[in-house]
């Protein structure tokens, strides 16, 4: 006898916990205190576990179900198809898994996690984080039992996220020390276990055979774009980046005339020396002398976005939500390379709460000024994927508070930083910072062409018509060369961009295609309603549809706006 869809669901749910770490990510009370399987058994295990599921979901009667119900069953039947192909294709003759090292991540992204966004006692939390400690060594004998000749980016990445860890370790004792817990020297121990543990394996894992060979080739590549829920050929996706960069050339050239002659510089004056020069006009004060007192200037630019949203009524804005920003793990910033934000657990009851992590050194400090802070805030906080996220995280749907749907967030993060310049944001300052956002946004663009080279291995896709030296056999020599010439990055900023591009398949070209989609989706229901609901009310309804309808492929959001009666079916 088939299942129903609540069992199905049910068992998803079940299936997709089996990670420690997921249920600490996704807010379950559950498994805190363990690290993951990092085996081979595991993974096959669950390629299994999902198989089986998948069968139970395509035979499932859909008759009865309801139009959110049928929707679900498809997002669920694409996330378990996305899971099985990702734990099982293999290049260089082994799955991703037997390459990607990833002990810096694991062990630390969840200590951290317990330490700075969990809502339960001090003594609970260090409980988990001890258990956690105690359980490093042998889930490092086992991550290198998993490896067979890794990727050697992606070793070198690990070693210096596992390096950064004793810092993160001395953080959680002190404040075990600080709040008189009972287990301090349990705690201890355990830590001085585990940073030696630590030290072995990145002595091992740097002594390993290795292979420089990235790329998984056409067929796998087009399969995880597809499973993205992405329907787009690889020259569709190219074209869509090269039309991009060609349009975005031309809006900077436009602002770099019309700033030259607000500022009075020379005529000639290239769009590099703009830039900087904006930069040094408008880089901020650190009353401290320090990098992190930029972190409560981007609280007040926080602050200042909100009123103008709230002013304008431009957002649904979810009441019990809430960020915290903070700089960067010095675990973490080798892949985050200059912003990014963790969102609130969905299944975690009580406020959303985000966090926003910012990478600051003296290195990157031009990459946080007036013109920029701007940008970063809509992009990550309110109105972008925090209130994106936080409001998702409150949907009924299990599957849709499961499901990361990249190309859904990112479009409508990178659509928001020219919205909200349109709505009249920074009106004083909006060529500037348009400006600097054009060049900046215009890694989007370089993002669809180094994923579709990193994926494939086909250097054609570095052509996007930028002016700049693709020729170098070494594919991160070849790619830097294009992000930098594209985006005038700071060489650490290009290094860590290129990181997480190699390892994250697919997820750097969402940033484009999703902006391209969600452009396009507005300008369909626009036309579809002519006449009906126009304007600064037409943009509410489509802001609030998006919003609350949860995560899922922009595909299948299509499906919600025609159900709503804003596309025609």
């Amino acid at each position: 006898m088939s299942k129903t869809f609540a069992e199905l669901e049910a068992a998803l749910h079940t299936h997709l916990c089996r990670d420690p770490n997921v249920c600490l990510y996704k807010g379950i009370d559950e498994k805190l205190g363990e690290l993951p399987d990092p085996s081979n058994a595991w993974s096959s295990a669950q390629v299994e576990s999902a198989k089986t599921l998948l069968a139970e979901y395509e035979a499932l009667d859909r008759s009865a179900l309801s139009f959110d119900e049928a929707l679900d069953v498809d997002l669920a039947i694409l996330m378990l198809q996305a899971q099985i192909h990702h734990l099982s294709y293999t290049f260089n003759g082994r799955t991703m898994r037997q390459q990607m090292p990833k002990a810096g991540d694991e062990v630390g992204d969840g200590i951290f996690l317990l330490f700075i966004n969990d809502p339960r006692s001090e003594v609970e939390r260090l409980e988990d984080i001890v258990g956690r400690l105690e359980a490093t060594p042998a889930y490092l004998e086992a991550m290198l039992e998993r490896l067979d000749t890794p990727l050697q980016r992606w070793v070198n990445m690990d070693i210096e996220k596992v390096e950064g860890l004793p810092q993160l370790f001395g953080t959680i004792e002190d404040w075990a020390a600080e709040i008189g817990y009972a287990g301090l020297e349990t705690l201890k121990a355990a830590r001085s276990a585990a940073e030696k543990a630590l030290s072995s394996y990145a002595e091992a894992l740097a002594k390993m055979p290795t292979t420089t060979q990235l790329h998984v080739g056409p067929e796998i590549a087009a399969n995880i774009i597809r499973l993205n829920g992405i329907d787009k050929s690889f020259d569709e996706l190219h074209g869509i980046a090269k039309r991009f960069l060609a349009d975005t050339r031309n809006t900077i050239e436009t602002l770099r005339t019309k700033l030259v002659a607000k500022y009075e510089l020379d005529a000639n004056t290239s769009t590099a020396d703009l830039h900087k020069y904006l930069n040094e006009k408008y880089r901020v004060e650190l009353p401290n002398g320090k990098v992190e007192d930029i972190l409560a200037i981007y609280q007040d630019e926080r602050e200042a976005i909100l009123s103008f949203i709230k002013e304008r009524d431009l957002f649904p804005v979810l009441v019990d939500q809430d960020m915290k920003i903070m700089r960067t793990p010095s675990f973490m910033a080798p892949s985050i390379p200059a912003g990014a934000m963790m969102p609130p657990p969905p299944f975690r009851e009580g406020v959303r709460t985000s966090m926003v992590y910012l990478t600051l050194s003296e290195e990157l400090v031009d990459e946080h000024t007036e013109l920029s802070i701007p940008s970063m805030m809509v992009h990550e906080g309110i109105p972008g994927h925090h209130l994106q996220l936080a409001t998702a995280s409150t949907h009924s749907s299990v599957v849709r508070r499961h499901i990361e749907a990249n190309e859904h967030a990112e479009g409508w993060t990178t659509m928001l930083e020219d919205y909200m310049l349109d709505a009249g944001y920074k009106s004083n300052l909006a060529d500037e910072v348009r400006f600097c956002g054009k060049r900046d946004l215009s890694r989007i663009g370089a993002r669809v062409a180094i994923d579709l080279f990193f994926m494939t291995g086909d250097k054609r896709f570095l052509d996007v018509g930028v002016d700049c030296d693709t020729s170098s056999e070494d594919p991160f020599v070849a790619a830097g060369n294009l992000l930098q010439t594209v985006t005038g990055f700071v060489p650490e900023r290009v290094q860590a961009e290129l990181n997480w591009y190699s390892q994250e398949r697919g997820y750097p070209l969402s940033y484009l295609t999703g902006n391209s989609i969600v452009w396009e989706l507005k300008e369909q229901i626009a036309e579809a309603q002519k006449g009906k609901l126009e304007g600064l009310e037409l943009d509410r309804r489509f802001h609030q549809v998006y919003l609350e309808s949860g995560n899922m492929p922009l595909s299948y959001l299509k499906r919600v706006f025609k159900h709503e009666g804003l596309l025609e079916a």
